[in-house]
């Protein structure tokens, strides 16, 4: 992991293992819903629940600075902690949770490379349905950065000005072939793609274990094969936020992309507007 512009970002199962009883180091479970984690999860961590606890419960967006601060603080987790986030489907609910904390600006947040799935498959890591006691504190945000975030009304402003879309769905879903993956419910009133934007499934970035490709790797993907500059402006979406997520955390933090956004809106939210320009 050495190669990678920001290795400190991820930590292996072995890390994590050795740091379990580390006070300092607050694990965070992140799943679509809870049920994975009370099945069994890594002895200390706590679990959150993306759909409920990670995003407003009224509109579409992301929770408020305030219910941030009562979350992470109910959490027991305080601004100098090393939060290490891992969780189920590769860690895309657990990078957009990275992206939320660093989006409010929280320092040392970290990802558990392989996610819940390499935790598993490990036979020696300990598993507990224990629920982790905490002893809740009081999380203040100083700044929030919403330079991480892109609106659709920047997105088609890229459009014209030619930023790079990293559009991370499958290829059916690239080419407007079905909308949604089967049996997921977020869908929207048209298919297709932004106009402009390069088809780099998020998948390709991973290998068979879930863990990141090497940096030589994914720079032949993003770099060489879809054209993304280091030093220019990229966007990435896919259908409700979390797979761009993922692969905003490999644009910016593997590889260092300077100003790359994550339009968590994406396709559920520009494939039902009236009038924007969809290709196929």
């Amino acid at each position: 992991m050495a190669d990678y512009a920001n290795p400190k970002v991820l930590v292996t199962t072995d890390w994590v293992q050795e740091h379990l009883n580390d006070p300092k180091i607050r694990l965070v479970e992140v799943d679509v819903d809870t049920k994975a984690f009370d099945a069994g999860h890594i002895p200390g961590a706590v679990g959150f629940n993306w759909q409920t606890q990670l995003q407003d419960q009224l509109r579409r967006d992301i929770i408020t600075k305030d219910n941030f601060e009562k979350l992470i603080g109910s959490a027991g987790i305080k601004r100098d902690d090393t939060v290490v986030l891992y969780g189920d489907n590769n860690n895309w609910f657990a990078a957009y949770a990275f992206w939320l904390f660093k989006i409010y600006t929280h320092e040392d947040v970290r990802l558990m490379n392989g996610g819940r799935a390499k935790w598993l498959a490990e036979e020696q890591r300990p598993l507990t349905v224990e629920a982790t006691k905490v002893t809740p504190v009081e999380y203040k945000v100083d700044q929030v950065n919403t330079d991480l975030r892109a609106q659709v009304g920047e997105v088609l402003e890229g459009i014209r000005s030619g930023v790079k879309l990293i559009d991370v769905r499958s290829p059916d879903e690239f080419s407007g072939k079905v909308i949604a993956p089967p049996g997921m419910n977020e869908t929207a009133q048209r298919g297709g793609h932004i106009p402009s934007a390069a088809s780099v499934p998020w998948a390709t970035a991973v290998n068979q274990d879930g863990t990141f490709k090497s940096a030589d790797e994914l720079r032949e993907i993003y770099f060489k094969k879809a054209g993304v500059q280091p030093d220019k402006p990229v966007i990435a979406y896919c259908r409700i936020g979390e797979r761009s997520s993922h692969s905003w955390f490999v644009l910016k933090y593997l590889l260092g992309v300077e100003q790359v956004k994550n339009y968590d809106g994406s396709w559920t939210e520009y494939g039902n507007l009236v009038g924007v320009p969809i290709e196929r």
